[in-house]
């Protein structure tokens, strides 16, 4: 069974920083694309950043360049996503989700490509 758990959330004051993790099992970890999305109630969710098994990444919001990074730790099946300089328009739930194998699967902003998803975990960012 192909479980993504996301963990790290939680409430945050402006101007912080925090670290979400996605931690991946059931699939082959190198093989597949991953991307971080959130959606902030009532709003349409929105694909963020991608990190492609080939190596590659990419953003998909211009909102988070410069704040925002996605890593990934293959020993541990692990991505990851580096917040920094919050603000309360960033509250939202994060979701992390999974593309592949390899190119039978793709990072786009819709999440159209992908075919496994996380739960969620909740930032909330105060002012």
């Amino acid at each position: 069974e192909v479980q993504l758990v996301e963990s790290g959330g939680g409430e945050v004051q402006a101007g912080g920083h925090l670290t979400l993790s996605c931690t991946v099992s059931g699939l082959a970890f190198d093989d597949y694309s991953l991307m971080w999305f959130r959606q902030a109630p009532g709003k349409e969710r929105e694909g963020l950043l991608c990190s492609a098994w080939s190596g590659a990444t990419g953003r998909y919001h211009d909102s988070v360049k410069g704040r925002f990074t996605i890593s990934r730790d293959a020993a541990k099946n692990t991505l990851y996503l580096h917040l920094n300089s919050l603000t309360p328009n960033d509250t939202a739930t994060y979701y992390c989700a999974a593309a592949g194998p390899q190119n039978a699967g793709y990072c786009s902003e819709s999440g159209a490509g992908m075919s496994y998803w996380g739960k969620g975990t909740l930032v909330t960012i105060s002012s």
